[in-house]
């Protein structure tokens, strides 16, 4: 906009901004963001469900989807079932995974209407049907939610037991043309060589291959999705949720966390 301005009788024409310009624009345009279970929990507890958390997660997407990034989610469910500690107690596998499943879908119908409070359109695809509750996963549908701006929520896993929602977010993500896995720790703010939760020599690892991932058996995804990854360049971030803006700042390509791709480290 010209405003004008007087000097000594002279009019000089000066321009003014009307609005500002965002410090900060995406990087990634679409990603796939990858939400542990225990992140809906209370906080200093991993089971439940806390509607607070939930709040606070839905405001931190509802930034990242004004900024114009295309975004879709996996949710674990270990705040609510582990189906492999069931396992390990004598329960068949197949069954306890399909517990499991039922679980992730409870967790994305929570954070669908956390979502949905905070004013961001929210679908939720299951890869088990159950359409009096959500949409069945279909592949071109999920891409053409992404186009109109909407979160996706993907759940129930792959719909196949022995697949952890690690396998299910890498699969979904080359499935849908994600550029990049966002992986949200709640409790570590990268990948270490040990646990820094045990080990306060803990030494954290800013950049990391496939290979060495596998290698040294990391705690980043599970072995598949990591191969899944590596098979189709697809890189991971791994950072802390619970710092505030993480998810904005690794959209945006700041430095943050630990990075996994095929670059040497």
């Amino acid at each position: 906009m010209l405003k004008g301005t007087e000097y000594g009788g002279a009019r000089e024409e000066t321009t003014t901004m009307v609005e500002s310009v965002p410090e900060r624009t995406p990087r990634f345009n679409r990603v796939l963001l990858k939400l542990s279970g225990e992140a809906l929990a209370p906080a200093n507890q991993n089971t439940g469900v806390d509607l607070d958390a939930l709040a606070t997660i839905a405001l931190e997407i509802k930034e990242i989807s004004a900024l114009g990034v295309e975004l879709a989610i996996v949710i674990g469910a270990g705040n609510l079932i582990r189906g492999s500690e069931y396992e390990r107690r004598g329960m068949d596998r197949s069954t306890a995974d399909q517990m499991g499943m039922l679980a992730t879908v409870i967790n994305a119908l929570a954070l669908q209407n956390a979502l949905e409070h905070a004013g961001v359109s929210t679908r939720v695809l299951s890869a088990v049907a159950m359409q009096a509750m959500c949409e069945p996963y279909i592949r071109r549908r999920a891409v053409r939610h992404l186009e109109k701006g909407r979160v996706i929520i993907f759940a129930a896993g792959t719909g196949n037991p022995y697949f952890t929602t690690d396998s299910a977010a890498s699969l979904r993500a080359l499935e849908i043309g994600a550029e990049v896995i966002l992986k949200a720790s709640h409790h570590v703010d990268g990948v270490y060589d040990r646990d820094p939760l045990k080990d306060p020599a803990a030494r954290k690892f800013d950049r990391l291959t496939y290979i060495e991932v596998l290698q040294k058996n990391l705690k980043v995804m599970d072995s598949t999705a990591i191969s899944m990854c590596m098979d189709n360049q697809l890189p991971i971030i791994v950072f802390n949720l619970r710092k505030p803006g993480n998810i904005r700042r690794a959209v945006t390509g700041e430095t943050i966390g630990t990075r996994v791709d095929s670059a040497a480290s």
